[in-house]
């Protein structure tokens, strides 16, 4: 697999989000790619910049495959994640948990 370089694949994940996740979990997706790419746009390290790549286009490719639907995440991964990591993955979480399908906008 060829990795995207940090623009194309930016523009890659939110185009798959506009075409295969509803509007609320897009919002929330493109809220937080967004960040993403802002918090690591100063990568210097290039097993960082690789590993982080590489995370975001396989998360791309499920997104288009619609293969991430009811996937667990990989405990291996969980273990490596930092303290702020599963702080973010925590926060995540809730504001999954906290949607309420009520607020959708109308079409």
């Amino acid at each position: 697999m060829a990795l995207l370089p940090p623009i194309p694949l930016y523009r890659r994940l939110l185009r798959a989000h506009r075409k295969h996740l509803p509007p609320q979990m897009r919002l929330l997706g493109d809220e937080y790619v967004k960040a993403e790419f802002r918090a690591h746009q100063k990568l210097d390290n290039p097993i960082h910049l690789i590993g982080f790549l590489t995370e975001w286009q396989l998360y791309a490719q499920k997104v288009e495959g619609d293969a991430w639907v009811g996937e667990k995440l990989d405990r291996a991964k969980i273990e490596k994640l930092s303290d702020q990591q599963l702080g973010q993955l925590y926060e995540l979480m809730k504001a999954i948990q906290n949607h309420d399908p009520d607020d959708e906008p109308s079409s």
